[in-house]
């Protein structure tokens, strides 16, 4: 199926059902009075966060959604029957915007989560209420109040808990294939990743996490450039982000550091805080080159940038070092996790707040 993560939309929710006039009229009752009931209530339009559905692509086609109309109010007190809610399913982690003025109107991050995004119209009033003793045959009634109508923009964002960020060709969807089950394309020419990727690295019993493939990011990512700037939006939710950077490009006239310090750049550019996210680099394919030139590279990049967070060195081809990464990164999202769980309850965690990846910053495989 076709990933797609945008979607624009209407909602229309359904109007409320108009009061009727009506008045008694039986045999042995000479005086009869205004018996006209009410309106229904229209439908409201929500949106239900479904965890079988993982792209937008069934709303690109359908782009109308309507809900029911309240019928309207009868003789003999009846009042018109509720117009039916519709529920309009979608991805977990869909972000709903107003598609004119981009307000955020809210988000479904949870399985099952409701969101009304379309307000139904409230039922008019029949004759039967406006009778008084001054007021025997009233003849008044209300129309019931159109539904709401909204133009949206639907985006879903991925839900992973680590996001992985880099040039094209720096062995990203190398590095999912070797820790998941997840297979984006890999090749030995120059291309990049089209879409996200989602891989769960299982790391033994109820211990696992998701990782997202990031399509490659190229300077001029933000203002529209390539396709990073389209799917930067899906580190937002992210709790730690791998830096990769390839050690040993085909063209050596490429400059690694300026290759990091573009992408900060564009991560900046982008906002939603992704240049404060933690962040770890990874220097990618050590087994192309000797561990001597390794050395002398890591430092170099090192001192350039630097750079005070974790590095590690591994090969996403042979699997080198992704190991010893993988369980420091499980680690420290649980250390992460025990922060936000603190957080939440206002109840400071001492071994969370001092709490460091068990490696390190210093752990380098062929020291």
């Amino acid at each position: 199926m076709k990933f797609v993560d945008e979607a624009f939309i209407r909602v229309e929710a359904g109007d409320g059902g108009s009061g009727c006039v009506s008045f008694r009229r039986e045999k042995y009752i000479p005086k009869g009075g205004p018996n006209g009931g009410d309106g229904g209530d229209g439908g409201s339009v929500y949106l239900v966060a479904d965890t079988n559905l993982n792209t937008l692509v069934d709303l690109r086609y359908q782009r109308v959604h309507r809900a029911e109309r309240g019928q309207d109010g009868r003789g003999r007190d009846m009042r018109g029957r509720a117009g039916a809610d519709l529920r309009i399913r979608v991805p977990v982690g869909t972000r709903v915007l107003e598609r004119e003025t981009g307000e955020a109107i809210g988000e479904l991050i949870e399985p099952g989560q409701r969101l009304r995004v379309a307000q139904g119209g409230v039922h008019g009033i029949g004759n039967a209420r406006f009778k008084s003793s001054i007021n025997r045959s009233p003849r008044q009634f209300t129309p019931g109040t159109p539904g709401e109508c909204r133009d949206l923009r639907l985006e879903l964002i991925l839900l992973a808990d680590v996001g992985l960020v880099g040039f094209p060709n720096v062995g990203k969807s190398s590095f999912i294939r070797q820790v998941s089950s997840a297979r984006p394309k890999v090749a030995d020419y120059p291309f990049t990743t089209l879409y996200p990727h989602l891989g769960v690295v299982r790391l033994g019993r109820d211990r696992s996490f998701v990782i997202a493939d990031i399509p490659g990011v190229i300077e001029g990512a933000a203002e529209g450039a390539g396709l990073g700037s389209h799917f930067l939006k899906h580190l937002a939710r992210t709790r730690l982000l791998l830096h990769l950077v390839d050690v040993a490009p085909l063209d050596d006239s490429q400059d690694r550091v300026e290759q990091v310090r573009k992408i900060e750049a564009e991560m900046a550019s982008f906002g939603e805080g992704l240049l404060h996210k933690e962040r770890w680099l990874v220097l990618n394919k050590i087994d192309r080159i000797a561990p001597e030139d390794y050395r002398e590279r890591r430092d170099e990049i090192l001192d350039r940038l630097d750079w005070s967070a974790p590095v590690y060195g591994i090969s996403a081809l042979t699997g080198q070092g992704t190991a010893e990464l993988t369980t420091d990164l499980m680690r420290r999202l649980e250390v992460l996790a025990k922060q936000t769980g603190a957080t939440e309850q206002a109840v400071p965690d001492r071994d969370a707040d001092h709490a460091q990846p068990a490696s390190g910053a210093g752990w380098h495989p062929l020291d």
